[in-house]
């Protein structure tokens, strides 16, 4: 299988349709929205026909996405509890997953309004891990955001209380710092929301990666890591992830070839930001769509789009979005 981009296919739409599609061997699902918490019914309907159609989210043309040759799926989630009714159908069919969970605490801060309360996402965790392994789920606190309630030492206070819950069930925790200027649409979101944030320097980072690391020593012994941050903290024990990570790809499907060999040649996905340290993954997700409704999001042009899109969805069409 060529690594180094996605193969095409000819496949036969519900329309009767003959069209090309990209036949991906790894699916990311996804960095756009919250498929597992939002759309796991439509996900494994598309898994159950053979292809989805993804809308570009820079141009608005629509293209096809062929399950033909995909062997593993990177799940991205806050709330991926709906997956586990789901997850013996990957097994059936062969394919490898693992779930890059998302959980933060901002309750106090009402910053992530719609997800589930902190301890019934670690009881969520805790039930991922008994099916998928411990090298199956992976915990984010992503981002760190410093406001004026929020300081580098409460978010370690946070940090510690999953830890001490999680730290059997997982083998890292990976994190990034919150970087507001980079992204007017989330600076603006986050001041209507009366969030009074603050920008994150070369000093904070390394005063919270010492504390961290400190933390991490002498109580759990998990990998850290830093997911697309420029700063190098390896002084610190951290190290930059791969959030699509080929070497832990091949560990959770030792017995693939078909996935052995592509991994072999994988090559970065260029398509991400310059510090990002992920392979090449086809994205099958749609911005505007995710009803979390975080007020740092990036994702949603605001909570009332994805809001009226997650309405209008309908979990047998062939994309996420109309």
């Amino acid at each position: 299988m060529a690594a180094s981009k996605h193969l095409h296919i000819e496949i036969v739409t519900a329309g009767r349709e003959r069209v090309k599609a990209q036949a991906p061997v790894i699916i990311s699902a996804s960095r756009a929205t919250d498929v597992p918490a939002f759309y796991s019914d439509w996900f494994f309907n598309r898994l159950e026909k053979g292809y989805a159609r993804w809308r570009n989210p820079f141009n608005g043309a629509d293209s096809y996405v062929s399950f033909a040759n995909t062997r593993f799926i990177v799940f991205w989630s806050k709330n991926p509890k709906p997956l586990l009714p789901f997850l013996d159908k990957l097994k059936e069919r062969g394919i490898g997953c693992y779930i890059q969970f998302t959980l933060n605490d901002y309750e106090a801060e009402g910053i992530e309004p719609n997800v589930p309360a902190l301890d019934e996402r670690i009881e969520s965790f805790k039930k991922l891990v008994e099916q998928l392994g411990k090298g199956g789920v992976i915990w984010r606190f992503d981002p760190l955001l410093l406001t004026d309630e929020i300081s580098t030492d409460k978010l370690l206070e946070r940090i510690y209380y999953i830890g001490e819950q999680l730290h059997r069930y997982t083998e890292k925790l990976v994190f990034s710092f919150a970087d507001i200027a980079t992204y007017p649409r989330v600076k603006r979101n986050l001041q209507q929301c009366h969030v009074n944030y603050l920008e994150w320097d070369a000093t904070a980072m390394n005063d919270f990666a010492q504390k961290l690391s400190a933390l991490n020593r002498d109580k759990w012994n998990l990998t850290l890591a830093t997911c697309a941050e420029e700063i190098a903290l390896e002084q610190y024990g951290i190290e930059h992830n791969r959030c699509i990570d080929p070497e832990l790809i091949a560990r959770l499907s030792p017995d693939d070839a078909a996935l052995q060999q592509f991994l072999y040649s994988a090559r970065k996905d260029t398509g991400q930001r310059k510090m990002c340290g992920c392979i090449l993954a086809k994205d099958i997700g749609s911005y505007n769509t995710c009803a979390h409704g975080c007020k740092y999001c990036y994702a949603n042009t605001s909570p009332l789009s994805a809001s009226y899109n997650l309405e209008r969805h309908n979990p047998h069409s062939e994309t996420i979005i109309y």
